[in-house]
């Protein structure tokens, strides 16, 4: 979802252009926004096309750039003797452990980056021999399964 606001300048001439920028820089989740402080002299409705543009253009120039990773929350039940191997797979970057719970079983809930998601279950289902489980996800995915 995208939207471009004028804010008094004529139409056109300031949302549009600043929202054009962003969309050639295949970028989302940005928000852009300039103050123009008036000088003097109108600048007309290409200068303010231009100055606008230019304004985000400079900015995205210095602005430190973050790509995003789409994440999925996945829930297993394995057996206690593969805790270890779960926290160490985890922690050698194929994702984050969110919460457990000790019952008869060990119940994890995990968070991991979605092009991983199918090598993890794969490994997993290798290293417990077909023992783990997959469950359905929590509802409130930060908060320890019930």
């Amino acid at each position: 979802m995208s939207a471009a606001n004028d804010d008094g300048e004529p139409g056109g001439t300031a949302g549009r252009p600043m929202l054009e920028v962003l969309r050639h820089q295949d970028l989302q989740g940005v928000l852009a926004t300039v103050v123009r402080y008036y000088g003097g002299i109108p600048l007309g409705a290409g200068g303010l096309v231009r100055a606008y543009t230019d304004a985000v253009a400079q900015a995205l120039l210095q602005a430190e750039k973050t790509p995003i990773t789409p994440q999925v929350i996945v829930r297993c039940a394995l057996p206690y003797a593969l805790e270890g191997w779960l926290r160490r797979t985890l922690d050698h970057g194929a994702g984050e452990l969110l919460a457990v719970r000790h019952g008869n079983e060990v119940v994890a809930t995990c968070r991991l980056p979605e092009s991983q998601v199918a090598a993890f279950r794969s490994a997993l289902n290798d290293a417990s021999q077909g023992q783990a489980r997959w469950l359905a996800a929590a509802p409130d995915t930060d908060a320890p399964p019930e």
